[in-house]
């Protein structure tokens, strides 16, 4: 992410989008379980929320240094901070009770990389675990907020199919402003 996009995303602004609107959004009453993995938590505001709804949660960050600060920020608590690659994941088959991934997934540098993402995330899913999640839809503004910065946009049209071809049952996409959610589930 550029100085600006992290700037932004560990502001009150973005930290009341989260807990107000895209997590209450994307979650809609779903049941992520007793061990919920996060994808690309960031800075961790979806963290901080996410972890007052399941037992434990693991966030997964690619960026070591926001894996670092994410760890010490949330020490002694419910939260198991992994530093690894979402496109390899390094836990075993059918670890989670279910997994979210918010506003990441164009951060992903390529589509196959995307959809290899989407296949580790059924992969490390139990049987009839939930994966749901959200991005962003191009705009003028979210264009400004990516110049020199990864922006591979994922168009909610197709998106439904990709999941399907990772192996998800029961897949809804969803397109709201300036963004779209989804859920898939792992087969029994």
């Amino acid at each position: 992410m550029n100085a600006l996009h992290r700037w932004y995303c560990r502001t009150d602004h973005w930290r009341r989008i989260v807990q107000r609107q895209l997590l209450p959004w994307v979650l809609d009453a779903t049941d992520l379980g007793a061990r919920a993995l996060e994808i690309g938590p960031g800075p961790g505001l979806t963290t901080d929320v996410l972890r007052t709804r399941v037992p434990a949660l693991t966030a997964l960050e690619i960026d070591p240094q926001l894996a670092a600060a994410l760890r010490a920020r949330t020490a002694g608590g419910n939260v198991a901070v992994v530093t690894g690659d979402a496109t390899a994941m390094p836990f075993p088959d059918a670890a989670f009770s279910g997994a979210v991934s918010c506003t990441m997934l164009h951060h992903v540098p390529s589509a196959p990389l995307q959809d290899r993402l989407l296949a580790e995330t059924r992969r490390v899913l139990e049987p009839g675990a939930w994966f749901v999640g959200s991005d962003s839809t191009p705009s003028l503004l979210f264009r400004l907020a990516h110049v020199f910065d990864t922006m591979v946009l994922v168009d909610p049209g197709g998106f439904a199919a990709r999941l399907e071809a990772a192996g998800f049952t029961a897949v809804d996409v969803c397109r709201g402003s300036g963004a779209f959610r989804f859920r898939a589930r792992a087969p029994f």
